[in-house]
């Protein structure tokens, strides 16, 4: 299938250096409208979703093609590759980040910048190693989303959304997750916060941005600081922002940080 249409890739810009933005877990390309605004401008934007979210074909979802994070790596590629993209600005969100990073590692040329919000190569604590969660902490999460999907979204989105005192953001989550296909969704779920990408990042050779919330249940301020350590060529920023998704709850300070990277 073509890329573009399983995808539902969108172009928008007056620009021809090309940015690629990609939502997180549970999203779609509508969680990048406070952003991209600020690059129309300049920049040719390329907005997509995730097979299985979003407006994405999932009659392309095959469960042995999408059974590790590099599957989606590829798909990224191929939209790449069919546009005819080249020195692309990445812009990744939480596991799309990690997703990013998989896909620069294995086409290094493709891309000119990264830009990682909210990024964890391994979400779960390991020797000296502070991801943010214990096993039995994501065994209890995946066990809660298997049993009840609905349930859990509507439960968990506003504690990864943060900001209580926005509480449309959180809801506005929770119905993303909803809308999700649930089979889809709870596979990804699994392979996201099950995945170990410690060892890609330094073969990392693309300059990056991380963009850190200063408070983040999914990725806390050790694992962005590790990032930094571990990625050649990578710069720290720490937003005031706090939650996980300051695209949506502080989109002029994370435009800012974009804007002075790139």
């Amino acid at each position: 299938m073509n890329a573009l249409k399983r995808n539902n890739v969108k172009i928008i810009g007056k620009g021809q250096k090309p940015m690629l933005f990609a939502h997180g877990y549970g999203c779609d390309q509508s969680m990048w409208r406070y952003i991209t605004p600020a690059f129309e401008e300049d920049y040719k934007i390329i907005l997509f979703d995730h097979v299985g979210f979003g407006k994405a074909d999932t009659s392309a979802y095959v469960l042995e093609r999408y059974s590790s994070l590099q599957s989606y790596a590829v798909d990224i590629l191929e939209i790449c590759e069919e546009l005819e993209l080249e020195n692309v600005i990445f812009v990744g969100h939480s596991v799309s980040a990690m997703i990013g990073v998989l896909a620069s590692v294995l086409e290094p040329d493709r891309f000119s910048k990264l830009v990682l919000i909210g990024p964890s190569p391994r979400y779960i604590n390991d020797d000296n190693y502070v991801g943010g969660f214990t096993q039995e902490g994501i065994d209890g999460l995946l066990n809660s989303l298997d049993s009840d999907y609905l349930a859990w979204s509507n439960s968990i989105a506003p504690v990864i959304m943060g900001n209580p005192d926005k509480p449309e953001l959180g809801r506005e989550l929770a119905q993303s997750f909803c809308q999700s296909n649930e089979t889809i969704a709870k596979e990804f779920a699994r392979i996201t916060f099950l995945s170990d990408n410690r060892a890609d990042l330094q073969n990392l050779k693309v300059p990056s941005l991380i963009l850190q919330c200063s408070e983040d249940v999914i990725a806390p301020v050790e694992v962005g600081e590790y990032m930094h350590q571990q990625v050649p060529q990578s710069t720290l920023v720490v937003l005031k922002a706090t939650g996980h998704c300051p695209n949506l709850s502080a989109p002029e300070e994370t435009i800012a940080a974009i804007k002075a990277f790139l």
